[in-house]
């Protein structure tokens, strides 16, 4: 039998892991009543197969059908660029992958979105990511590269990525690359103090606008490490979009989670934006916080909404190994699961009532619901870069702690991926080996 992982992942979409046990040898003692298939080869028929015994067993049938993957608009759009036809890929979608009607829209529905404002990238393109490992403090629900640190030590990551950034200006020019989109994420960017910032933005406008820059995003994130001077920076610096983060406008879900911030702080946070004059501002929100009620997701959101937010992100909370909510509550997903449905489900409707479209849509392991995590824009404010990772069709260089850059092969259609460490002392301490793994992996 082959590797069973993507099996093990489509189990988990029903039962926690403490509700099974891969059994890889049937006939071994004590599984006599394990049921076992004559697999001929066909995955797809084997996750079909494992679906409709585990909707048996427990009731349900999870709306993504057999998809256990990331990325189900790209799966869409190879099925469209094969066939040539939406009624064929829909075809495709609900009878080799399970997958309902309405999911089966809302893909469709985003592909077509996103093709007719971003198109395909330029052959010799790629897009950037510089990334800040440090927050103010850790969420509950946090399982990305997140540090709290001091000046000095900030001062001492900056020295490092400065050099990894200035190290890439030499190939960019003699390449010819046009570098399409600059994503400035984290952590949380705006955790570092303005004269960091300041520096940060001037080396990245520095090597990575060479005049085909589309898009510039700084994550600003956190509402209280906002200050007038940071967001003067950041428009001066030629940054188009921010993000504005609450993930949730309930002040004692704040509180549980671990953030410092109120509600208040993000309706500040959107003033000073405002008057800032940037162009664009991000907010997301988190679906299935615990001790939240679908009311308390739909309020966020209108307030959200009405505060002037121009693209929205849904998130569904995902119950991560790396995370605190796994060592407190492991199957806290499992139990969440009608809320958070309900929540996104409603969310959509007044999203789209309110003019909104879906633009870009991924996937995470671990979420309530087996759900989604979905942007959707006003007025054709899409993110490109957001568009790029999601459909890998473009070669994204990654900087900085816990960065995995991929290079793309267009005539193979796949990508290589040349990954930093993910610690930032350790970033820091082999800077050289980093610069190093680029010249022999990324630039070839």
């Amino acid at each position: 039998m082959e590797k069973t992982q993507q099996y093990e992942e489509l189990v988990r979409v029903f039962l926690p892991d403490s509700g099974f046990e891969m059994i890889r040898d049937a006939a071994r003692e004590g599984a006599d009543d394990v049921r076992t298939f004559r697999f001929d080869g066909d995955k797809d028929d084997l996750r079909r197969r494992i679906y409709a015994d585990l909707s048996e067993y427990t009731g349900r049938r999870p709306r993504w059908g057999v998809l256990t993957g990331i990325r189900p608009v790209k799966l869409a759009g190879e099925l469209l660029d094969r066939c040539g036809s939406m009624e064929e890929t829909e075809r495709i979608l609900k009878e080799r992958y399970l997958l309902s009607d309405d999911k089966i829209r809302l893909t469709m529905d985003t592909l077509s979105f996103q093709r007719s404002i971003c198109g395909k990238p330029q052959r010799d393109s790629m897009g950037v990511y510089v990334g800040i490992p440090f927050c103010p403090t850790r969420c509950l629900y946090c399982s990305f590269t997140s540090n709290q640190a001091d000046e000095g030590e900030m001062d001492r990551y900056m020295d490092a990525l400065c050099r990894e950034m200035e190290s890439c200006r030499d190939h960019i020019a003699r390449e010819g690359i046009a570098v399409e989109s600059v994503y400035i994420g984290g952590g949380t960017p705006t955790a570092l103090t303005e004269r960091q910032l300041e520096r940060l933005l001037e080396k990245v406008s520095d090597v990575f606008d060479g005049g085909d820059l589309r898009e510039f995003t700084v994550e600003a994130g956190r509402p209280d490490t906002f200050t007038p001077e940071k967001l003067r920076l950041i428009k001066d610096a030629g940054a188009d979009r921010i993000s504005i983060n609450p993930q949730t406008m309930k002040d004692e879900t704040l509180r549980l989670i671990g953030r410092q911030h109120t509600s208040e702080d993000t309706v500040k946070a959107f003033a000073m934006a405002e008057r800032a004059g940037i162009g664009c501002i991000n907010a997301d929100l988190i679906a299935g916080l615990p001790g939240e009620e679908p009311d308390d997701f739909r309020r966020s959101l209108e307030i959200v909404c009405g505060l002037g937010a121009d693209d929205i992100t849904l998130h569904t909370l995902a119950v991560k190994r790396a995370s605190r909510l796994k060592d407190v509550d492991g199957e806290f997903n499992y139990r969440n699961e009608d809320t958070c449905i309900t929540m996104l489900d409603r969310a959509h409707k007044y999203l789209e009532e309110m003019d909104y479209r879906p633009y870009y849509l991924y996937r995470q392991k671990h979420t309530s619901g087996s759900t989604e995590n979905l942007g959707l824009c006003r007025d054709g404010k899409v993110s490109y870069y957001n568009v790029r990772i999601m459909e890998e069709a473009q070669s994204i260089l990654a900087l900085g702690a816990g960065g995995i850059s991929k290079v793309y092969f267009p005539e193979e259609n796949r990508l290589e991926r040349v990954a930093n460490v993910s610690n930032y002392e350790i970033y820091i301490d082999r800077i050289d080996e980093m610069i190093e793994r680029k010249e022999k992996n990324f630039w070839r």
